[in-house]
């Protein structure tokens, strides 16, 4: 899910923006240093969204470059389990499928693609045994997160599922959605 998270933090300004005006120069120091960073507590920044305040400026002796106490908003993506994404499919693999989910990656394994015997072709094309349904790189699909890691912050990992109603390849789900064409009736207005 996308937020809008408020940080206060000490920012350093190096040299080289003293030619900008200090709000100028801080806002660049600000993206400089958070824009697609990854961490636990935010998730994913995407962008710094304002700077709200901007405190009075020190020189560290030995430092050439100034530090302001600033509170800032930024623009992150935080996955949230059970919460349910749409995605295209970047790539497939034997093991299951890679979805791109705006900033991020996940990953669907096999198991979870589909409700059916699934089989990896050469051509990077998932397939469903009995349902004929199949996957390939470029489909837009909407999946649910069923596990989040930050364990390795430079990649983190996000598994999902697409094994439940309303989730999957967006044909998939609008011929779910279709309804059954229904039995003609008889003379005796019975279904037959």
């Amino acid at each position: 899910m996308f937020y809008k998270v408020e940080v206060q933090d000490h920012i350093r300004v190096s040299p080289r923006f003293f030619t900008f005006n200090v709000e100028e120069a801080v806002l660049k120091a600000v993206k400089q240093k958070y824009d697609g960073m990854i961490d636990p507590a935010l998730g994913v920044v995407i962008d710094v969204a304002t700077v709200k305040q901007i405190g009075e400026g020190v020189v560290i002796p030995g430092d050439g470059a100034s530090y302001f106490e600033t509170t800032f908003e930024l623009l992150v993506f935080q996955p949230e389990l059970q919460e349910v994404l749409a995605g295209r499919i970047k790539d497939i693999a034997d093991f299951g499928a890679f979805i791109t989910l705006g900033p991020i990656d996940g990953m669907i394994h096999i198991s979870q693609t589909m409700d059916d015997f699934v089989t990896f072709s050469k051509d990077k094309t998932l397939s469903g045994r009995d349902s004929k349904r199949s996957l390939k790189v470029g489909d837009t699909c909407r999946a649910r997160v069923i596990a989040v890691s930050f364990k390795d912050v430079t990649n983190p990992k996000i598994g999902l599922t697409m094994r439940q109603p309303g989730l999957g390849k967006i044909e998939w789900i609008a011929a779910e959605e279709q309804p059954a064409p229904a039995a003609e009736k008889t003379e005796k207005g019975k279904k037959e």
